[in-house]
């Protein structure tokens, strides 16, 4: 499997004269074989194209091949069964195959020769297959012969990257499910057959060990039986030792009473001690509360006398006090009364003197009416109204001017606000871009101290370090970064075009195998740098030789030209991951231009210019993308001149900055000017408008009042009014001089109420402290009182304590310790006639055992002794002989199972390991995959991804077009024209064939669903692939190939027209 997946692309093509021809088809023979009767091919070792008209049998070559090397008429997928391959009207038909068997590769050399024939005869009941040598003699007629001779060359006609025939041509090309790409890939990278093979291994060994189980299950009640005597053996083995401590346990029980009374009267004598030392403690608490006691009852008596005292002198300051407030109250509500009566008063003053007002209007009006009377003053009433009419029409245009010239200011101050604002703008974008700069030209100060920081900043550095402290964990040390082991070749002319062309593989790693990939990243975790690229490539490859003829002919420097490093290896990555060898650099845009599209320079995949443009020719498409952001060239020897050019840059920003600021102080210093001229408009504007209104008011009055001076008749004489006007002054006198005397009363009654409001505050303020003094006192009295009852009540509870607790719990102790003393003296006694005390000393210190503790044991230990004695009635020396029989019956079976248990799991574990590499290599043939793909698709001017999934089995194809190279979007190959999906199909084939191994290679009617354009180009990337692959290749199409270049290695060869 490993195998497969090997590196081998070659520095220079068609470099294989060595290789071994060994499996190849020399020759092959057809006799009544579907529609030939008698047909002979013979091939080249290299390239064999077989055209020919629809029907004249040029497929029926490769199903002869299949049915030679032992498919099944159904794998052809041109027939049911065998005898369906015969031509009509004969018996039977014969296909002879003659193979190469020379070299080292040679398959039983010694026995076949240096040919090796196949026949397979097919006749209409049966079929048979012979080997020959290489003198026509028969050698064997097993199936299992043919089937090592298939695996020796890993010829597997089934398998479509060996044999695809028309069929599979036909229905993968056009076919756009995922699943059977999947199915096409998983079956030509024998994944397949490993997963299949895998999967019955890991079958049979569940089996195997589901057998093994069994065969376990059948020996343990054996090993039950053998269990249960070894229990009884040893059972039976501690049945002495169980008497010995039991005796020993009754011993120890007789000193454990008197042990344990010992005990208890240690306890009795310490909780008698700690009961008499309380005694005393509580005495001292009651005398002290007795003390208490009688110093508060002295301060009690003393402080109540003084209550007294001060309660007298209290009660009376109260009294008088309360009178004070009393006269207060009513001094005020006086007050209040009268001010209300003065109030009514007053208002009545107040409205006959308005009322005597209106009689006097009335009667000047009346006079003034008649005085008006004539047509003098009605004609200058007129003249009043004309002339009031022209003033507000003077005022309403004066207004409109105003307003007009207030809107003219107005709008001059927001477009000087505007101004201001896009001034704004320009200064921040101004400082933003200078920040950037400087920015920069920190950088380039930074990369001038440690060029490697120019590629990944300072977390290169941490990644460098992290590198630094695991490098015994990787097989060799990574390289990387790329940029810090190339530089420019001829100074920094090209450092910006190159830059641009490399991007940012001049920031990745490169390790040499996946384990190192997975440890480079672990420490690129470690370093905070993620999104790091890391290229696999093998270190010990020689540096690549690029013949001329396989670069463009071109006077001007490819980017592999300009470059030079130390390290091999980082050439050969840049020349085999961006064919910087196909990379030409140009002067500037024109020059580029004419390098890219008008001298179609072979081998030119991309011109890039000094300015940033980069262009290529895809087909018939031509792109030109325009330069990027500018960005500092890290490929330079020095930085010097870059952060020169930065630094101009800056100070050029810096000025544009001044320049704007200034621009934005004159701006603000015309607003200002703008400001009190709108602020003195609209003063006059509102001056006009309040004119106006008040001109409006007089016309409007003057006219009502001729309309009312029309109407209007006297309604009363002259001299009615002045009487009603006489006899409303003589009521308002009368009144005024009854509301001089109400005055002098409120004045009084105001007077009294300060008299008496100041006499009781002042009363307030001398009784107060009185009331204090009292109120402290008898605060103070509540406090003593509260103290004596608390003193009280705590002296009671001691004298409690003392009396029901203390003396009584000595009492009743001092009763129980004698009563201890005697059941000591007791127990002693009886247990000096079990043994004597000396030898439960000399086993050691008591391990404090309590009686009841040693009774359950010596109850235990009987019961177990009376159960164990009815359960075992055999001997123990026949237990043992028994014993030895059955261990002896069942040692050889345990060892066995045990010896097969031990192989199942090696085979276990090497299954599982196998599972592991075939992940790995799933994941390795995916990357294989994809990079193949995009390396065929190249050709053409596409690029692809390509996403397989093992889960849901699927194998997705997307493509990129030249002409959508501009943009990011990718396109199913469903979206495609049937050239280009053809195309597209092709690429992922050949990048298949390049991770199989066969001797011979076939396919049929490969270039269906192409244009001309995609033929030729699919018939030049096949043509190629094969010369330099090195297998021998046959090539089936009725199409025209004359397009297929001469060569010494390729065979074209025609097939006769079919008869009508």
């Amino acid at each position: 499997m490993d195998k497969q997946y090997g590196d081998r692309r070659q520095s220079t093509p068609f470099n294989n004269n060595q290789r071994s021809s060994s499996g190849a088809i020399l020759k092959i023979r057809l006799e009544n074989f579907m529609c030939h009767s008698n047909l002979e091919i013979e091939f080249g070792e290299w390239v064999n194209f077989i055209t020919g008209q629809n029907g004249s049998g040029k497929s029926a070559i490769l199903t002869a091949l299949c049915v030679a090397f032992g498919c099944r008429a159904k794998g052809t997928q041109r027939a049911s069964t065998l005898k369906d391959f015969i031509k009509t009207g004969c018996s039977d038909a014969l296909v002879h195959v003659e193979m190469n068997n020379e070299g080292v590769d040679a398959f039983k050399p010694q026995v076949y020769g240096d040919t090796l024939v196949i026949e397979r005869r097919i006749s209409h009941f049966t079929s048979s297959t012979v080997l020959k040598d290489s003198q026509g003699r028969k050698i064997s007629n097993r199936k299992e012969e043919l089937r090592e001779l298939i695996e020796h060359y890993n010829i597997d006609v089934e398998n479509p990257c060996v044999i695809m025939s028309q069929d599979k041509s036909r229905e993968f090309l056009h076919s756009g499910n995922d699943k059977d790409k999947f199915k096409f890939f998983y079956k030509a990278t024998l994944l397949q057959q490993v997963d299949d093979l895998l999967l019955g291994v890991d079958t049979n060994l569940k089996a195997a060990s589901s057998l093994l189980d069994e065969l376990e299950e059948t020996i343990k009640p054996v090993e039950k039986e053998i269990t249960e005597l070894l229990e009884k053996i040893k059972t039976m083995e501690k049945f002495e030792e169980i008497h010995q401590q039991l005796l020993l346990l009754k011993k120890k029980l007789a000193w454990a009473w008197v042990y344990d009374v010992d005990r208890e009267l240690k306890e009795q004598s310490e909780k008698l001690m700690k009961l008499r030392e309380r005694v005393p403690t509580c005495q001292d608490r009651i005398d002290k509360k007795l003390g208490e006691v009688e110093s508060l009852r002295e301060k009690l008596t003393n402080k109540k006398a003084q209550v007294t005292c001060l309660m007298d002198e209290s009660t009376a300051v109260k009294r008088e006090l309360e009178c004070l407030r009393q006269s207060v109250k009513t001094a005020t509500r006086e007050k209040v009364a009268l001010e209300e009566e003065h109030r009514h008063k007053c208002n009545n003053i107040q409205r006959i003197k308005d009322r005597v007002m209106r009689l006097e209007r009335q009667i000047k009006d009346i006079d003034e009416m008649t005085e008006r009377s004539t047509q003098a003053e009605q004609s200058e009433i007129e003249e009043n109204l004309s002339q009031l009419k022209l003033e507000v029409e003077k005022v309403k245009a004066s207004l409109s001017s105003l307003k007009e010239e207030e809107k003219m200011v107005t709008e001059k101050a927001s477009a000087v606000g505007k101004e201001i604002a896009h001034i704004e703008d320009k200064i921040r974008e101004r400082e933003k871009k200078q920040r950037n700069i400087n920015t920069h030209i920190n950088d380039l100060k930074k990369h001038q101290t440690n060029k490697v920081t120019a590629f990944g900043g300072d977390k290169v550095i941490s990644l460098l370090r992290a590198i630094e402290r695991h490098h015994r964990r990787f097989k060799m040390p990574p390289i990387g970064p790329l940029g810090a082991h190339v530089t420019l070749a001829n100074g920094n002319k090209w450092a910006s075009a190159v830059e641009q062309a490399l991007g940012n593989l001049l920031n990745a790693f490169i390790v040499t195998n996946h384990e190192d990939l997975i440890t480079l990243r672990g420490c690129g975790k470690e370093a905070n740098y993620n999104n790091l690229k890391i290229i696999i490539y093998d270190f010990s490859r020689p540096r690549l030789i690029i013949p001329r003829h396989m670069v463009p002919q071109t006077e001007h420097p490819t980017i592999l030209s300009v470059l030079h490093s130390e390290n091999h290896t980082v050439l050969n990555v840049l020349v085999d991951v961006m064919g910087v060898e196909r990379q030409v650099l140009a002067e500037n845009y024109e020059v580029g231009k004419t390098v890219a599209f008008e001298r179609r320079l072979a081998h030119l995949k991309d011109v890039f210019t000094i300015d940033g443009y980069r262009m290529f020719s895809r087909g018939p498409v031509q792109t030109t993308l325009p330069p990027r952001a500018r960005r500092s060239t890290r490929l330079c020897a020095s930085f010097d001149d870059q952060i020169k050019d930065l630094e101009v840059e800056a100070s050029n920003e810096q000025s544009e900055i001044q320049e704007c600021r200034r621009q934005k102080r004159d701006a603000e210093v015309n607003l200002e000017g703008l400001e009190p001229q709108m602020r003195r408009l609209k003063r006059q504007c509102t001056q006009l408008e309040k004119d106006l209104t008040r001109k409006e008011l007089e016309l409007q009055d003057l006219t009502n009042s001729v309309a009312a001076e029309t109407k209007a008749s006297p309604t009363s004489s002259v001299d009615e009014l002045h009487l009603e006007i006489m006899n409303s002054r003589e009521e308002m006198e009368e009144k005024e001089s009854l509301l001089q005397k109400l005055q002098d009363c409120l004045t009084e009654a105001e007077l009294k109420a300060n008299e008496l409001r100041a006499a009781y505050e002042n009363f307030v303020e001398s009784a107060r402290s009185k009331v204090d003094v009292f109120e402290e006192a008898e605060n103070e009295l509540k406090e003593i009182e509260k103290g004596l009852q608390s003193a009280e009540t705590e002296k009671n509870h001691y004298e409690d304590v003392m009396k029901d607790k203390v003396l009584a719990d000595i009492k009743v102790a001092e009763a129980k310790y004698k009563e201890l003393e005697a059941k000591r003296q007791e127990s002693n006694e009886k247990a000096s006639i079990i043994c004597p005390e000396s030898e439960i000393t000399a086993l050691g210190p008591w391990d404090g055992s309590t009686p009841i503790q040693l009774t359950a044991q010596i109850n235990r230990i009987n019961h177990r002794l009376k159960r164990e004695s009815d359960k075992y009635s055999e001997s123990i020396d026949d237990l043992r002989i028994t014993l030895e029989e059955k261990e002896h019956k069942i040692g050889r079976k345990r060892k066995t199972y045990q010896s097969f248990r031990e192989k199942l799991k090696v085979c276990k574990d090497a299954v599982d390991s196998r599972w592991k590499k075939l992940q790995r290599n799933k994941y390795v043939a995916t990357r294989i995959l994809t990079w193949g793909f995009n390396n065929h698709l190249g050709r053409k001017g596409i690029s692809g991804q390509m996403k397989v999934s093992y889960e849901d089995k699927t194998l997705s194809i997307e493509v990129k077009m030249p002409h959508d190279a501009s943009s990011s979007g990718v396109r199913d190959t469903r979206g495609l024209s049937g050239g280009e999906r053809s195309f597209s199909t092709l690429g992922f084939t050949l990048a298949l064939q390049d991770m199989t191994e066969a001797p011979i290679r076939a396919m049929d009617e490969f270039d269906v669903f192409m244009d001309a354009v995609s033929r030729k180009i699919s018939l030049d990337t096949l043509v190629d692939f094969a010369l330099e692959k090195g297998s021998q290749w046959m090539f089936i199409t009725p199409h025209d190939i004359s397009m297929v270049k001469s060569h010494e290695r390729i065979k074209k060869q025609q097939m006769a027209a079919p008869r009508s």
